[in-house]
């Protein structure tokens, strides 16, 4: 099993450079035909969507959408999937980045009572205790 960089994804996703595209799409696509499975790590979900956010200017909407469909493929071997999917029920509800309830949700599986974060868009989360006023 090969894993997937946050670069392929993303190449694959908006096919916005010809020649990277035809390479992702080649590798993604081809390896489906072979019936073999592609890792995909959450830090890259993390990453992906930053990047669709900020130089792709995706919305939440469209974030949600394109992660969703990533996370139902079947092709694609997520780690720690059951962590990504609360931090995607998490990230769909609120106010705060992906990675901010990916961390939360990581780190109370690791045994912490609470993330502790400057972050006020995670104020009332129950993962998380914002330092400050």
């Amino acid at each position: 099993m090969n894993g997937l960089d946050t670069n392929v994804l993303v190449c694959y996703l908006t096919q916005d450079d010809a020649r990277q595209a035809a390479q992702a799409t080649e590798e993604i696509e081809g390896a489906a035909a072979r019936g073999e499975k592609l890792l995909v790590h959450p830090l890259v979900l993390c990453e992906l969507i930053w990047v669709l956010e900020t130089a792709y200017g995706f919305g939440k909407a469209e974030v949600l959408a394109t992660l969703e469909r990533i996370l139902r493929v079947a092709q694609f071997e997520i780690t720690d999937k059951d962590t990504v999917w609360q931090a995607f029920a998490d990230y769909g509800r609120g106010r705060a980045d992906f990675s901010d309830y990916f961390l939360g949700h990581a780190n109370a599986k690791a045994g912490s009572d609470a993330t502790l974060t400057f972050d006020k868009a995670l104020r009332g989360s129950k993962r998380f205790r914002v330092l400050g006023p």
